[in-house]
This record gives structure tokens, C-alpha cells and sequence, in this order.
């Protein structure tokens, strides 16, 4: 399979595996955290950002501040991105661990 090639030619939109794989790992990560919020229910805390958070509240600063860390990385270093993939997984670690 073309790895950048549509998976709908001729569609209303041009999906590519990149991009279908991108939104279903946010579905299984808003559907895994939902989870986790009624199986084990969330116990605020405060961080070194001084604010109290919960996991959904880091997922987002996470995936928001990946978003940034992923377009800074084309813009300085340009494709393939995976190296702006592996600092997206470090900062999103850190901001589990002490956010």
C-alpha cells in the first residue's frame, strides 16, 4: 500500500493511512482516558505550572504543545518528521510526570 497514497480515490476528502492513523489514535486515547476516568476516578493535582490538573487536562496541554513542538520541527528541520515525533513523546512524558 502507497504509504502517502488516498485510501478513497476519487473521495470527497484525500485520506491517507498517515492521517486515518492519526485520528484513530486520538479516538482510542479520548476513548481509553474516558475509560480510565470511570474505572478509576481522577484525583487532581498540582504541578510545577502551579495549576491543578487531571489526565484529560494533560493529554491536552501534551497533544497541544506536540502540535507546536511537531510544526516548529518541519519548519527548522523540515520532513521526515520523526524526530519531531520522538520530542513529542519526551515532552508529553514530562508533562505526565510533573505537570
Amino acid at each position: 500500500m502507497d504509504w502517502t497514497g488516498s485510501i478513497n480515490p476519487g473521495g470527497w476528502m484525500a485520506w491517507t493511512l498517515p492521517t486515518a492513523l492519526f485520528f484513530t489514535v486520538i479516538a482510542g486515547l479520548l476513548i481509553l482516558f474516558t475509560w480510565l476516568a470511570i474505572r478509576f476516578p481522577e484525583t487532581p493535582r498540582r504541578g510545577i505550572l502551579g495549576i491543578v490538573t487531571t489526565r484529560g487536562d494533560r493529554l491536552f496541554i501534551s497533544l497541544l504543545g506536540s502540535a507546536f513542538l511537531c510544526l516548529i520541527w518541519l519548519a527548522v528541520m523540515g520532513t521526515p518528521l520523526w524526530g519531531g515525533v520522538a520530542c513529542a513523546l519526551i515532552y508529553a512524558a514530562a508533562v505526565f510526570r510533573w505537570v
